[in-house]
Protein backbone atom coordinates (compact mmCIF):
# COMPACT_ATOMS: atom_id res chain seq x y z
CA UNK A 1 0.00 0.00 0.00
CA UNK A 2 2.78 2.27 0.94
CA UNK A 3 4.30 1.74 -2.52
CA UNK A 4 1.59 2.00 -4.58
CA UNK A 5 0.63 5.38 -2.57
CA UNK A 6 4.26 6.19 -3.09
CA UNK A 7 3.89 5.91 -7.05
CA UNK A 8 0.33 7.48 -7.25
CA UNK A 9 2.45 11.02 -5.20
CA UNK A 10 4.35 11.08 -7.17
CA UNK A 11 2.60 10.91 -10.59
CA UNK A 12 0.49 13.56 -9.32
CA UNK A 13 4.05 15.65 -8.51
CA UNK A 14 5.17 14.97 -12.16
CA UNK A 15 1.76 16.19 -13.50
CA UNK A 16 1.64 19.30 -11.44
CA UNK A 17 5.31 19.81 -12.75
CA UNK A 18 4.44 19.23 -16.25
CA UNK A 19 1.55 22.35 -16.00
CA UNK A 20 3.81 25.10 -14.37
CA UNK A 21 6.18 24.68 -17.02
CA UNK A 22 3.66 24.41 -19.04
CA UNK A 23 2.02 27.54 -18.05
CA UNK A 24 5.97 29.22 -17.58
CA UNK A 25 6.72 28.64 -21.42
CA UNK A 26 3.29 29.82 -22.46
CA UNK A 27 4.02 32.94 -20.29
CA UNK A 28 7.55 33.58 -22.03
CA UNK A 29 5.93 32.96 -24.94
CA UNK A 30 3.48 35.29 -24.49
CA UNK A 31 5.98 37.87 -23.15
CA UNK A 32 8.36 37.66 -26.14
CA UNK A 33 5.27 38.14 -28.50
CA UNK A 34 4.32 41.04 -26.70
CA UNK A 35 8.04 42.61 -26.51
CA UNK A 36 8.26 41.50 -30.48
CA UNK A 37 4.96 43.42 -31.40
CA UNK A 38 5.18 46.25 -29.15
CA UNK A 39 2.86 48.61 -27.79
CA UNK A 40 1.80 49.90 -31.33
CA UNK A 41 0.84 46.40 -32.81
CA UNK A 42 -0.95 45.20 -29.46
CA UNK A 43 -3.18 48.11 -29.30
CA UNK A 44 -4.10 47.56 -33.04
CA UNK A 45 -5.16 44.06 -32.53
CA UNK A 46 -6.92 45.10 -29.60
CA UNK A 47 -9.19 47.21 -31.53
CA UNK A 48 -8.15 50.18 -29.52
CA UNK A 49 -7.62 54.13 -30.36
CA UNK A 50 -3.93 54.77 -29.92
CA UNK A 51 -1.86 58.34 -30.40
CA UNK A 52 1.42 57.02 -32.36
CA UNK A 53 4.46 58.23 -30.19
CA UNK A 54 7.39 58.85 -32.49
CA UNK A 55 11.19 60.63 -31.23
CA UNK A 56 13.17 62.45 -33.64
CA UNK A 57 16.46 62.89 -31.62
CA UNK A 58 20.26 62.76 -32.82
CA UNK A 59 21.21 64.06 -35.91
CA UNK A 60 18.36 64.33 -38.52
CA UNK A 61 19.04 62.58 -41.84
CA UNK A 62 16.90 60.82 -44.31
CA UNK A 63 16.26 57.50 -42.98
CA UNK A 64 14.23 55.04 -44.79
CA UNK A 65 13.35 52.94 -41.79
CA UNK A 66 11.81 55.87 -40.44
CA UNK A 67 10.37 57.56 -43.52
CA UNK A 68 8.81 53.86 -43.55
CA UNK A 69 7.50 54.35 -40.05
CA UNK A 70 5.59 56.99 -40.83
CA UNK A 71 3.92 55.55 -43.98
CA UNK A 72 2.97 52.56 -41.73
CA UNK A 73 0.91 54.85 -39.33
CA UNK A 74 -1.12 56.76 -41.74
CA UNK A 75 -1.85 53.17 -42.72
CA UNK A 76 -2.70 51.87 -39.44
CA UNK A 77 -6.79 52.17 -38.86
CA UNK A 78 -6.24 52.05 -35.00
CA UNK A 79 -3.62 55.67 -34.63
CA UNK A 80 -6.12 58.35 -34.26
CA UNK A 81 -3.07 60.67 -33.56
CA UNK A 82 0.43 61.48 -33.94
CA UNK A 83 2.43 62.70 -31.45
CA UNK A 84 6.28 63.54 -32.38
CA UNK A 85 9.04 64.28 -29.46
CA UNK A 86 11.59 66.31 -30.62
CA UNK A 87 14.73 66.52 -28.91
CA UNK A 88 17.54 67.25 -31.37
CA UNK A 89 20.17 70.29 -32.47
CA UNK A 90 19.00 69.29 -36.36
CA UNK A 91 20.94 67.69 -39.11
CA UNK A 92 21.41 67.79 -42.65
CA UNK A 93 19.01 69.75 -44.53
CA UNK A 94 18.06 67.15 -47.06
CA UNK A 95 17.38 64.73 -43.71
CA UNK A 96 14.83 68.19 -42.28
CA UNK A 97 13.21 68.19 -45.92
CA UNK A 98 12.80 64.43 -46.54
CA UNK A 99 11.46 64.12 -43.00
CA UNK A 100 9.39 67.18 -43.75
CA UNK A 101 7.62 65.88 -46.68
CA UNK A 102 7.02 61.93 -44.97
CA UNK A 103 5.30 64.06 -42.03
CA UNK A 104 3.23 65.82 -44.32
CA UNK A 105 2.01 63.28 -45.95
CA UNK A 106 1.24 61.66 -42.85
CA UNK A 107 -0.39 65.11 -42.13
CA UNK A 108 -3.14 63.94 -44.74
CA UNK A 109 -4.43 60.93 -42.95
CA UNK A 110 -3.47 61.94 -39.26
CA UNK A 111 -3.92 64.93 -36.95
CA UNK A 112 -0.01 65.59 -35.76
CA UNK A 113 1.25 67.10 -32.70
CA UNK A 114 4.80 68.27 -31.99
CA UNK A 115 6.33 68.25 -28.30
CA UNK A 116 9.75 69.98 -28.03
CA UNK A 117 12.28 68.93 -25.57
CA UNK A 118 15.62 70.35 -24.72
CA UNK A 119 16.86 71.69 -27.84
CA UNK A 120 14.58 71.14 -31.47
CA UNK A 121 16.40 73.43 -33.49
CA UNK A 122 17.35 74.15 -37.67
CA UNK A 123 16.50 71.18 -39.55
CA UNK A 124 14.37 69.25 -36.15
CA UNK A 125 12.57 73.19 -36.13
CA UNK A 126 11.68 71.85 -40.13
CA UNK A 127 10.24 68.85 -38.95
CA UNK A 128 8.13 70.94 -36.44
CA UNK A 129 6.89 73.10 -39.14
CA UNK A 130 5.53 69.84 -40.84
CA UNK A 131 3.04 69.53 -37.93
CA UNK A 132 -0.70 70.88 -36.96
CA UNK A 133 0.41 72.16 -33.43
CA UNK A 134 3.80 72.73 -31.46
CA UNK A 135 4.45 72.56 -27.78
CA UNK A 136 7.62 73.91 -26.56
CA UNK A 137 8.76 74.07 -23.30
CA UNK A 138 9.22 77.55 -21.97
CA UNK A 139 13.50 76.91 -21.87
CA UNK A 140 13.33 74.81 -25.18
CA UNK A 141 15.88 76.08 -27.38
CA UNK A 142 14.53 76.34 -31.00
CA UNK A 143 14.55 78.32 -33.90
CA UNK A 144 18.40 78.02 -35.88
CA UNK A 145 17.03 78.87 -39.38
CA UNK A 146 19.44 78.82 -41.39
CA UNK A 147 22.02 76.58 -43.47
CA UNK A 148 25.35 76.06 -43.13
CA UNK A 149 28.44 74.01 -44.86
CA UNK A 150 31.78 74.06 -43.79
CA UNK A 151 35.16 72.03 -44.70
CA UNK A 152 38.61 71.97 -42.92
CA UNK A 153 41.75 74.10 -44.83
CA UNK A 154 44.53 72.01 -44.86
CA UNK A 155 47.33 73.36 -47.30
CA UNK A 156 49.51 75.41 -44.51
CA UNK A 157 49.89 72.41 -42.43
CA UNK A 158 50.68 69.88 -45.66
CA UNK A 159 53.77 72.74 -46.56
CA UNK A 160 54.91 72.53 -43.12
CA UNK A 161 55.07 68.39 -43.17
CA UNK A 162 56.13 68.34 -46.47
CA UNK A 163 53.17 67.15 -48.59
CA UNK A 164 51.76 67.91 -51.60
CA UNK A 165 48.55 66.80 -53.09
CA UNK A 166 48.24 66.16 -56.95
CA UNK A 167 45.19 66.20 -58.68
CA UNK A 168 43.56 65.93 -62.27
CA UNK A 169 40.00 66.99 -62.87
CA UNK A 170 37.74 67.32 -65.20
CA UNK A 171 36.89 71.05 -64.65
CA UNK A 172 38.32 74.10 -62.05
CA UNK A 173 34.84 73.67 -60.10
CA UNK A 174 35.01 70.00 -59.53
CA UNK A 175 35.41 68.81 -56.01
CA UNK A 176 35.67 72.79 -54.89
CA UNK A 177 35.80 73.95 -52.58
CA UNK A 178 38.58 71.89 -51.24
CA UNK A 179 40.87 71.59 -47.91
CA UNK A 180 43.93 70.49 -49.99
CA UNK A 181 43.56 73.82 -51.90
CA UNK A 182 43.10 78.10 -51.02
CA UNK A 183 39.51 79.18 -51.23
CA UNK A 184 39.18 81.01 -54.22
CA UNK A 185 36.89 83.46 -55.20
CA UNK A 186 34.59 81.21 -58.03
CA UNK A 187 35.09 78.15 -55.23
CA UNK A 188 33.60 80.32 -52.46
CA UNK A 189 30.36 82.10 -54.71
CA UNK A 190 29.21 77.90 -55.49
CA UNK A 191 29.25 77.53 -51.94
CA UNK A 192 27.29 80.54 -51.19
CA UNK A 193 24.95 80.12 -53.71
CA UNK A 194 23.98 76.66 -52.51
CA UNK A 195 23.92 77.93 -48.95
CA UNK A 196 21.11 81.05 -50.03
CA UNK A 197 19.28 78.36 -51.86
CA UNK A 198 18.71 76.11 -49.43
CA UNK A 199 18.38 79.25 -46.99
CA UNK A 200 15.66 81.04 -49.28
CA UNK A 201 14.07 77.38 -48.95
CA UNK A 202 13.96 77.41 -45.02
CA UNK A 203 12.41 80.30 -44.62
CA UNK A 204 10.04 79.79 -47.16
CA UNK A 205 8.67 76.90 -45.01
CA UNK A 206 8.83 79.27 -42.05
CA UNK A 207 6.82 82.03 -43.85
CA UNK A 208 4.33 79.29 -45.25
CA UNK A 209 3.94 77.28 -41.81
CA UNK A 210 3.66 79.81 -39.18
CA UNK A 211 1.71 82.37 -41.10
CA UNK A 212 4.63 85.14 -40.51
CA UNK A 213 7.49 87.39 -42.24
CA UNK A 214 11.01 86.09 -41.21
CA UNK A 215 11.74 89.73 -41.26
CA UNK A 216 9.54 91.04 -38.64
CA UNK A 217 10.76 88.41 -36.18
CA UNK A 218 14.41 89.93 -34.57
CA UNK A 219 17.12 87.78 -34.98
CA UNK A 220 15.35 85.06 -37.18
CA UNK A 221 17.47 85.91 -40.49
CA UNK A 222 20.27 85.86 -39.07
CA UNK A 223 20.08 82.00 -37.50
CA UNK A 224 19.45 82.92 -33.89
CA UNK A 225 17.98 80.78 -31.50
CA UNK A 226 14.82 81.16 -29.49
CA UNK A 227 13.78 80.26 -25.87
CA UNK A 228 10.04 78.48 -26.50
CA UNK A 229 8.72 81.92 -24.14
CA UNK A 230 10.35 84.05 -27.26
CA UNK A 231 9.27 81.61 -29.71
CA UNK A 232 5.97 82.04 -28.28
CA UNK A 233 6.12 85.66 -28.44
CA UNK A 234 7.56 85.11 -32.36
CA UNK A 235 4.49 82.30 -33.20
CA UNK A 236 7.43 79.83 -33.57
CA UNK A 237 5.21 77.84 -31.82
CA UNK A 238 1.55 77.51 -30.36
CA UNK A 239 2.11 76.50 -26.66
CA UNK A 240 4.17 76.27 -23.47
CA UNK A 241 4.29 73.10 -22.03
CA UNK A 242 4.77 69.10 -22.38
CA UNK A 243 3.10 65.87 -23.28
CA UNK A 244 -0.09 66.66 -21.32
CA UNK A 245 -0.86 69.84 -23.07
CA UNK A 246 -0.15 67.99 -26.79
CA UNK A 247 -2.24 64.83 -25.79
CA UNK A 248 -4.69 67.23 -24.70
CA UNK A 249 -4.52 69.28 -27.96
CA UNK A 250 -4.95 66.46 -29.77
CA UNK A 251 -8.41 65.23 -28.07
CA UNK A 252 -9.99 68.18 -27.26
CA UNK A 253 -9.01 69.93 -30.89
CA UNK A 254 -9.13 67.34 -33.46
CA UNK A 255 -11.71 64.73 -31.82
CA UNK A 256 -8.68 62.34 -31.18
CA UNK A 257 -11.11 59.92 -28.91
CA UNK A 258 -10.60 60.35 -24.65
CA UNK A 259 -9.73 57.27 -24.26
CA UNK A 260 -6.75 56.78 -26.46
CA UNK A 261 -3.79 55.47 -25.18
CA UNK A 262 -0.25 56.79 -26.46
CA UNK A 263 1.85 53.78 -27.78
CA UNK A 264 5.42 54.27 -28.82
CA UNK A 265 6.17 53.43 -32.52
CA UNK A 266 9.80 53.19 -33.12
CA UNK A 267 11.75 52.57 -36.62
CA UNK A 268 12.74 49.10 -37.87
CA UNK A 269 16.46 48.75 -37.10
CA UNK A 270 17.75 47.04 -40.63
CA UNK A 271 19.15 44.23 -40.65
CA UNK A 272 19.12 42.19 -37.49
CA UNK A 273 22.31 40.91 -38.41
CA UNK A 274 26.08 41.82 -38.28
CA UNK A 275 27.89 42.76 -35.02
CA UNK A 276 25.64 45.62 -33.89
CA UNK A 277 22.41 43.70 -34.63
CA UNK A 278 23.34 40.64 -32.94
CA UNK A 279 24.47 42.26 -29.69
CA UNK A 280 21.58 44.48 -29.24
CA UNK A 281 19.30 42.05 -29.72
CA UNK A 282 21.24 39.58 -27.13
CA UNK A 283 21.20 42.95 -24.76
CA UNK A 284 17.54 42.70 -24.69
CA UNK A 285 17.25 39.56 -24.28
CA UNK A 286 19.20 39.80 -21.43
CA UNK A 287 18.66 43.35 -19.85
CA UNK A 288 15.43 44.27 -21.38
CA UNK A 289 14.22 47.14 -24.58
CA UNK A 290 16.15 49.89 -22.99
CA UNK A 291 19.23 48.21 -23.05
CA UNK A 292 19.06 46.80 -26.62
CA UNK A 293 17.86 50.56 -27.46
CA UNK A 294 21.54 51.62 -25.67
CA UNK A 295 23.55 49.34 -27.81
CA UNK A 296 22.05 49.92 -31.08
CA UNK A 297 23.10 53.66 -30.28
CA UNK A 298 26.50 53.22 -29.34
CA UNK A 299 26.98 50.56 -32.34
CA UNK A 300 25.37 52.15 -35.06
CA UNK A 301 24.35 55.82 -34.52
CA UNK A 302 26.30 58.29 -36.44
CA UNK A 303 27.03 61.73 -34.87
CA UNK A 304 27.50 64.97 -35.68
CA UNK A 305 31.64 64.59 -36.17
CA UNK A 306 31.17 62.04 -38.90
CA UNK A 307 28.77 64.18 -41.37
CA UNK A 308 31.93 65.64 -42.75
CA UNK A 309 31.31 67.03 -46.21
CA UNK A 310 28.27 64.76 -47.44
CA UNK A 311 26.14 67.66 -47.46
CA UNK A 312 24.33 71.22 -46.64
CA UNK A 313 23.90 71.14 -42.68
CA UNK A 314 20.63 72.53 -40.63
CA UNK A 315 21.98 72.27 -37.08
CA UNK A 316 22.34 74.35 -34.23
CA UNK A 317 25.90 73.93 -32.80
CA UNK A 318 26.80 76.26 -29.85
CA UNK A 319 30.54 77.45 -30.35
CA UNK A 320 33.46 76.02 -28.66
CA UNK A 321 35.39 79.82 -27.71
Amino acid sequence: MLETETVLDRRKLRRSVSIWRGAGLAAVAVALGALALGNNKLASLAGEKQIARITIEGTVTEDRDQLKMLKDIADDSSVAGVLMFVNSPGGTTTGGEALYEGLRQLSKKKPIVAQFGTVAASAAYIAGLATDHIVARGNSITGSVGVIVQWPEVVQLLDKIGVKVNEVKSGPLKASPSPFEPLDDASKKVAENMVSDGFKWFVGLVETRRGVKAADIPGLLDGRIFSGREALQAKLVDEIGGEDEAVKWLKDVKGVPQTAKVADWKPGSGSNYGFAGMSAGIAGWLLGPAAADATNFLLRDRTISTLGLDGLLSVWHPSEK
